[in-house]
């Protein structure tokens, strides 16, 4: 990951940050994210948790709390997979061929399938609104918590059952969920990456 700008959390291998610029020939080629990586203790045998921390407009990543819908994160990990695959493969990939079939974001998925020029728009404007370097830096500046009021990969109010969020209609249990995991206090919100 020697390419990229990682950040981790309280000094931990297992918790991290890392800025993901948007693949050229998309809607997003001009954006910056910033994406949350959490490896549990089996990896690379069990997937990361990956998830959004500024916004972004896209059918497969839910617009509150940054989780991914990806089935090679999702329920096809595999150990021979690793976080460059992640960052140089799945993640472009997934931004630039979207499934409005399987969405997280239902309202991305409808306007992609109703007018795409429309949808390419709302994109743009997202990637305007807050996917810069500025809009970086202001959230790395905000003391208020996780952005879009997310708390542990869950939008904020109703119990946890009416916020369980997956990519699929079958019952899976969370272990196979690739979601925005856990914010810390502080230390998440002091992280700038925008330089």
């Amino acid at each position: 990951m020697s390419d990229y700008d990682v950040k981790l959390v309280n000094d931990n291998m297992q918790e991290f940050y890392v800025r993901f610029n948007g693949p050229d020939d998309t809607p997003f080629a001009s954006g910056v994210w910033k994406v949350h990586v959490e490896l549990p203790e089996q990896y690379p045998y069990k997937s990361p948790s990956i998830g959004f921390v500024n916004k972004i407009f896209h059918p497969n990543i839910d617009e509150l709390s940054g989780s991914v819908c990806l089935d090679v994160i999702n329920q096809t990990w595999s150990p021979m997979f690793d976080m460059l695959n992640i960052f140089e493969t799945f993640l472009p990939q997934l931004l630039r061929y979207p499934n409005p079939t399987d969405p997280l974001n239902g309202e991305a998925a409808a306007l992609m399938m109703r007018d795409s020029a429309a949808y390419e728009t709302k994109v743009k404007d997202y990637v305007q609104r807050y996917a810069t370097k500025r809009a970086l830096r202001a959230l790395g500046a905000a003391k208020a918590g996780p952005p879009n009021g997310a708390v542990g990969g869950r939008a904020l109010g109703g119990d946890e059952s009416d916020n369980d969020i997956s990519c699929d209609d079958e019952d899976d249990d969370d272990d196979d969920i690739s979601s925005l995991s856990s914010f810390g206090g502080s230390e998440a919100d002091e992280l700038d990456m925008s330089e």
